[in-house]
């Protein structure tokens, strides 16, 4: 569950991010059969794509769900928050049932970081992390982490309706 703590201006968050180490992102050679504004998760590589046409993508490190925790599929952006409040999926909560039901945004123990793009059909998102040493791991329940400079990155070139597809 997200919920958006507040109207957040974009800005604050960038000014939040500028700080933050030079990205590892970059643009890349690509083809992989999607339109030019799709999503692609390589989950093996652990690294995000987001098609820009014309064989080019731009690349992010990411950290992806642990075996056994791991999807793969076809969904869409279906909303876009900046510092999400967290609420910890049933999965999560039974794990570690001492995490609170609602962790606010903007707290440093709020595993979403600075943004969130939620996914339909799912309680998963990409989202930036409050762990950036588990970027280029597998960590999670599912979601796709980022670095909180290349979620914001990211958030400013896509919107709701955005596809994403999520492969090996």
């Amino acid at each position: 569950m997200f919920r958006q703590s507040g109207v957040a201006a974009l800005a604050a968050v960038f000014v939040a991010c500028v700080s933050a180490s030079a990205s590892a992102r970059e643009a890349v050679a690509f083809s992989a059969g999607v339109s030019p504004g799709t999503i692609v998760v390589r989950t093996g590589e652990r690294r995000l794509y987001l098609v820009t046409g014309y064989g080019t993508a731009i690349r992010y490190p990411v950290a992806v769900g642990r075996p056994g925790k791991q999807w793969f599929g076809q969904r869409y952006v279906d909303g876009k928050y900046l510092r999400p409040a967290w609420s910890p999926p049933r999965e999560v909560k039974r794990d570690n049932p001492r995490l609170p039901n609602v962790i606010p945004g903007g707290s440093p123990g709020n595993p979403m970081g600075v943004a969130a793009l939620t996914l339909s059909g799912s309680e998963y998102a990409i989202h930036g992390t409050n762990r950036p040493g588990s970027i280029g791991t597998w960590a999670s329940y599912g979601c796709i982490r980022m670095h909180n400079h290349d979620i914001v990155d990211l958030f400013e070139r896509v919107s709701v309706g955005t596809p994403v597809v999520v492969t090996r």
